[in-house]
This record gives C-alpha cells, structure tokens and sequence, in this order.
C-alpha cells in the first residue's frame, strides 16, 4: 500500500520536525543558562548517542524495459525514515525503511521496498561538518506487473542483498542537521535475480 507508506512517511517527518525544534530550543536555553559557545555543543555521536531522521528524494531503477514501444520511466520519488546510535565516536549501527517508489515498464509498474541494517561510520572534517559512509544489508520486497507482450515477468519477490552508500551531514544546531546522501541496494525482482536500485535524497537529521 504505496499511499499509506507515503503518508505514514510524511507524518513522521513532521513529528520529527517538531521534535527537532523542540530539542534545539531546549540546547540553546541550556547554553544561554551556562555561557557556553555554540561550537562547544558541537560534539556529534558521542558513544551512546542516538538520531533519527528522514531523507526524500529520487530512486533509479536498473531494470530492463522489456520488449515493445512501452512508456518506461526508471525514476520515482524515495522516501528513507531510519535510526540509529554510535558505539564509539566514529562507528554504530543504523536500522532504516526505505519506499524506493514505482518505475513504469513493460505496460506496468514495478515497486520496491526494503528493510536495512548497516554499520555505519562518520570522519569528522570539522566541528560541524562530516562525511558519512555506511555497509550493510537490505530486506527487500519487490512487486513487478507487467504485459504480458513486453517479454517481462510480473510477480513478487522478497530476499536479503548487500547495500551500501555515502553521504555528507552539515550541523546548524547542536541536535539538527541536513544529510545529502547516495544509496545503492541489491533487491531481488521476479524474472531477473538481483538488480541495483540507488537513490540519492536529501534529508533532515535529529540527534539526543
């Protein structure tokens, strides 16, 4: 139900909008009260500590398009909602959903979404700025219809693959920050094994 993922997705994303502005009012009050320097509440992902975010942007799908003079179209809009929490300053875990979106092909449309876990891992290139990279893997769950004239095979699939991706995250308050990233998944369609599904998103990051 791609409306009610899309939707649930959106709600979130507004309560972590609140919940960012929130925490951010609370870390200024905090260092008006002690007379600290903003840059001093700059310490990001020390060990133990947790974030949660949303990212949107544009899937592709590296798909054939099957046989005929069918409309095809690889590209939808993603949206990833995810979490996590370091084990130390540079390395921890994260747990994510991903709605990769519809390409149309083959008189049809194919979806794809999936569950990942990932090791992830920051190199901090100064106080406020990092560059992200994270390796792990990507429960998908993929829906293919298609006509039968266009050659492809219409059915589900669901399978474990590698993924991986890289990303830049640029703080603007002690707990809100913007996260520009790439991601690539190997998800399992009907008729053609694995296939790289990538998606490149900009989103919002909250860390307490």
């Amino acid at each position: 139900m791609p409306s009610m993922t899309r939707i649930f997705s959106a709600s979130l994303l507004a309560a972590a909008a609140l919940a960012a502005a929130t925490g951010a009012q609370a870390q200024s009050s905090s260092s008006s009260s002690t007379g600290m320097s903003s840059s001093s509440n700059y310490s990001f992902y020390a060990p133990g500590s947790r974030y949660f975010g949303l990212n949107v942007g544009q899937s592709d799908f590296s798909l054939p398009s099957g046989a005929g003079a069918f409309p095809s179209d690889n590209k939808d809009t993603s949206y990833n909602i995810y979490g996590g929490s370091y084990f130390n300053n540079n390395f921890g875990l994260e747990l994510g959903y991903t709605d990769f979106g519809k390409a149309n092909r083959g008189g049809g449309q194919t979806e794809a979404q999936g569950i990942n876990l990932s090791l992830v891992g920051r190199l901090p290139l100064s106080n406020s700025f990092n560059l992200l990279g994270k390796l792990g893997t990507t429960y998908g769950h993929t829906r293919v219809s298609a006509s039968p004239a266009s050659g492809l095979a219409s059915g589900s699939e669901s399978n474990w693959g590698v993924s991986y991706g890289i990303g830049a995250e640029w703080a603007f308050t002690p707990a809100l920050s913007a996260v520009l990233a790439w991601d690539e998944h190997d998800l399992k369609f009907v008729g053609t094994g694995k296939e790289r599904v990538s998606t490149t998103s900009l989103g919002l990051r909250y860390r307490f």
